[in-house]
């Protein structure tokens, strides 16, 4: 029999929009060039996949790389290298560099950066601001362009526009699906005092629930007025998601594994200032509101919010040290674990993960396990038992808030448009990532 195909992967179990079931994976060129029942004979090269689970490629729709302007932290290689160690195939990358990604220059110069540099695949957010609202409409589909993003509340970096009539005017020009970090700024300026120095557990009286509340309101008006389509991000309180879901015809929902995961005050005892992010880690009654967003079907991706900074600029004390943590190497795993733990099924991971970016951004051949689609899969072990550690990190910060963590659930292997970049917790190969296409830019 003729060789027909690149690439088969057999005697796994696939995830998929249809439901789970045994089915075999042919590739070719970089596609997938059939799903069915294959001989070995059938292709150059088999990988047997006996006991795994092959998932659409997992798409992290937030991460923050820091390249250019913070390469101390982490740079587009560092980062992509964390993202394919933990099953990632794609990313969405934050526009709050230095200098920001608010011109056409300065995004061509990162997807120039990445190119064939990270190995994963990637886009990147446009920021948006005042001054270049009115040629977004053309800015926002550049090549290796995910969308807007807007900061409405102060977080690391430069990039924000707090005042309703600056919202409204990027709204009025997106076309695609803008996304934002909703909190809201005035009321963060008022409660200033409410931080206790040398206490990060303050970090969430200060960014109170209702800093959220009322920018997510603010939002979800304007967008009403302007007609634009909005996507909030990192939603930290459980008091948003019966807003949100009254208004799922403007408005998608991110949420994170950190979210899910930790909670206060526990987590700002156990881990100090390592805890703490913006939006805040809440208490356990928020945690599990986000939860219930995500059963009811109100949250439709999971994205990590990596954000990397030295242990040395985590060390300070609060308030003087940054928020963020990383995440792109343990979005996978976390949330398997939570997986078996019986808190959402693999189905709805799966949707979460790979099938939502795909809806909500109009990605172009990446996000289902179809033909003729890029052969990206996520390839895990279910059963799988293992500790999350320092020594498997790879990004360039060096540390993680879940070292030490017991998981049930892990990925093996990595592929990206056929090629397998990582495998048994080693990453193989150069680096090719290539910028995601969209359905708008064709």
């Amino acid at each position: 029999m003729s060789q027909t195909f690149d690439l088969l992967l057999q005697d796994a179990t696939l995830v998929n929009h249809d439901g789970i079931g045994q089915r075999d994976v042919a590739v070719k060129d970089g596609l997938i060039a059939g799903i069915g029942s294959f001989h070995k004979s059938q292709a150059a090269d088999t990988i047997n996949c006996k006991g795994l689970l092959i998932l659409p490629g997992v798409i992290d729709t937030q991460v923050h790389f820091r390249e250019p302007g913070g390469e101390h932290k982490e740079d587009l290689e560092t980062g992509s290298r964390a993202a394919v160690m933990g099953g990632v195939t794609g990313v969405f990358e934050m526009p709050n560099t230095n200098p920001l990604t608010v011109t056409e220059a300065a995004l061509a110069d990162k997807v120039a950066r990445a190119s064939d540099r990270m190995f994963c695949d990637f886009a990147f957010y446009f920021g948006g601001t005042r001054e270049n609202a009115l040629d977004l409409p053309e800015l926002e589909r550049l090549p290796g362009c995910c969308g807007v993003k807007v900061f409405m509340g102060s977080s690391t970096g430069d990039l924000m526009v707090e005042d309703d009539e600056g919202v409204e005017l990027i709204l009025s020009n997106t076309r695609r699906r803008a996304a934002f970090h909703s909190e809201d700024e005035f009321l963060l300026n008022e409660r200033k005092s409410h931080r206790v120095e040398g206490e990060p557990s303050s970090h969430p009286v200060w960014r109170d629930v209702e800093t959220a509340m009322s920018c997510t309101r603010r939002l979800l008006r304007i967008a009403r007025k302007t007609g634009a389509r909005i996507h909030v991000l990192h939603i930290s309180t459980g008091d948003e998601m019966p807003l949100l879901a009254a208004n799922k015809d403007v408005a998608s929902v991110e949420v994170t594994p950190q979210h899910l995961t930790f909670a206060g005050p526990e987590a700002y005892e156990r881990l100090g200032t390592h805890a703490q992010m913006n939006p805040p880690i809440r208490d356990a009654a928020h945690r599990d509101g986000i939860w219930q967003g995500v059963w009811s079907g109100v949250a439709d991706v999971i994205g990590s919010d990596h954000a990397p900074h030295t242990a040395e600029e985590k060390q300070q004390p609060y308030p003087a040290s940054p928020s963020g943590m990383p995440g792109v190497q343990t979005l996978v795993p976390v949330m398997l674990n939570h997986v078996n733990q019986g808190r959402l099924t693999l189905e709805r991971f799966v949707d979460m993960t790979s099938h939502g970016p795909l809806r909500l951004f109009q990605i172009a051949g990446k996000g289902r396990i179809a033909t003729g689609y890029d052969a990206d899969f996520t390839i895990v072990d279910m059963k799988a038992e293992r500790t999350i550690s320092l020594d498997l990190m790879q990004s360039r910060c060096g540390w993680t808030s879940y070292d030490g963590m017991a998981v049930t659930g892990w990925p093996v292997g990595t592929m990206i448009r056929g090629r397998r970049v990582m495998w048994n917790d080693e990453i193989i190969g150069e680096a090719g990532g290539q910028a995601i296409r969209f359905q708008e830019t064709l």
